[in-house]
């Protein structure tokens, strides 16, 4: 017996959760299947819609004076300016107060582990302390066992980039913390439970202690900056509770790969998702489809330990990633989506797939499906694969997602408009 939704939704990032939730809204049962964890956890939790033009100008200050700058063939100019802000809104919606950004069309640009500043339109609580439009002097904090945050050459880039403030890096000591192979989590689980730890001043609590570590450093900076790890489950307590101790405000520098802020935005999305009623299967791979005699998708199949189990829906939203997450995935003569196989353009010689300067525009970083304007995918013939699929996020080809840091941004908008339709349409 097969499995059957009003919507099913392949993938499990921003893209594929915001399609749910998006389809949910219009009244449509739907599920969630996706293979792995979501890349959410490598994510850095900004919510970036543009920040440097498609030909490398920027940062950009109001994303949406650029957006009608774009090729044609972009997601952004298949969805429109409109739909863009009606994702922003539907997110800001779904984060409720933990995320900001949301009083101003422009950009924020919120400082990075590597002491460059990124432009992005919606950005955690945790990081907006520390925005780089801020005058107040800053001091950053890096640790001896956390050799991914370099804090004092994070703070000689801030201030040859021009920051607007004098910054200030020291390396300490994390109290608690011995070895440099710890995981992120444990260091924001020692701030999350007030773990004792010993000090020379004998055991103290974790807040109290690293408080205690860093204020003897402080040379009147009003604003400490820390590398995202200020706790997980009680992140906002951790914060006040240091600047409190400080006398200073606190905000965390978003890191690399894991991220603690993409993970707190994963469980926001998930926990959404929950309380849409959406069902969500994770750990299970669609291997298969199959079709009607009209050529829509009648079911697909997933793969549950071995056993190829039919889902059949509707509507189907396809939010698998690109070449990254392997939605997209390539062999020596071609590039291909592998689950419908649908159409992804790209030159016949593997040679003009890439260009010899690392730092140029690299065509395989625009490969993936073409969306017509209701985003279902294009074949060779620019017609629609299938009537009743549609697909978003970095499935989607026509946009370098990493130069024109637009990622969080595509995915929702792209997202919210394939999940709406996909909903609004199985629920006639």
């Amino acid at each position: 017996m097969a499995i059957s939704d009003d919507v099913l939704v392949i993938g499990g990032g921003i893209a594929g959760a915001t399609a749910a939730l998006a389809a949910a809204e219009e009244g449509a049962d739907v599920r969630l299947v996706t293979h792995k964890q979501s890349t959410l956890r490598n994510a850095s939790g900004l919510i970036d819609v543009l920040g440097y033009t498609h030909e490398g100008e920027g940062p950009i200050v109001d994303p949406f004076d650029r957006l009608e700058e774009l090729p044609e063939s972009h997601p952004y100019r298949r969805v429109g300016t409109e739909a863009v802000r009606e994702a922003l809104s539907f997110f800001d919606e779904v984060a409720g107060d933990a995320y900001a950004g949301d009083h101003t069309d422009a950009n924020a640009l919120v400082p990075t582990h590597g002491g460059t500043v990124k432009p992005t339109a919606r950005y955690p609580v945790s990081t907006a302390a520390g925005l780089a439009s801020d005058p107040r002097d800053t001091l950053l904090v890096g640790f001896e066992t956390l050799t991914d945050f370099d804090a004092p050459l994070a703070a000689s880039h801030l201030e040859a980039a021009g920051a607007p403030f004098a910054a200030r890096g020291v390396t300490l000591r994390f109290p608690g913390i011995v070895r440099d192979d710890a995981k992120l989590t444990r260091y924001a689980h020692l701030l999350d439970r007030e773990e004792p730890v010993e000090t020379a001043a004998g055991e103290r609590s974790a807040r109290e202690a690293l408080a205690a570590t860093v204020k003897p450093h402080l040379e009147g900076e009003s604003r400490v900056g820390f590398p995202a790890l200020l706790g997980d489950e009680f992140a906002d307590e951790v914060r006040a509770e240091l600047a409190d101790r400080l006398g200073a405000d606190v905000f965390e520098v978003p890191m690399g790969p894991p991220s603690l802020p993409g993970m707190r935005l994963e469980d926001l999305l998930y926990e959404a998702l929950e309380d849409a009623g959406v069902r969500v299967v994770s750990g299970v791979p669609v291997v298969g489809y199959e079709t009607d005699d009209d050529g829509t998708i009648d079911h697909v199949l997933v793969d549950r330990h071995g056993q190829e189990i039919p889902h059949e829906a509707g509507q189907y939203v396809l939010a698998t990633g690109g070449l990254v997450g392997k939605g997209v995935r390539s062999e020596r003569d071609r590039a291909f989506e592998p689950i419908f196989d649908c159409h992804v353009p790209h030159a016949d010689d593997r040679y003009d797939w890439f260009v010899d300067d690392v730092f140029g525009e690299q065509p395989y970083a625009r490969f993936g499906v073409v969306p017509d304007r209701e985003l279902r995918p294009l074949d060779a013939d620019e017609e629609p694969e299938f009537s009743n699929l549609r697909a978003a996020g970095a499935v989607l080809g026509g946009y370098d997602y990493a130069a024109e840091k637009s990622g969080a941004g595509v995915s929702l908008a792209t997202g919210y408009v394939a999940g709406g339709r996909a909903g609004a349409e199985a629920s006639r």
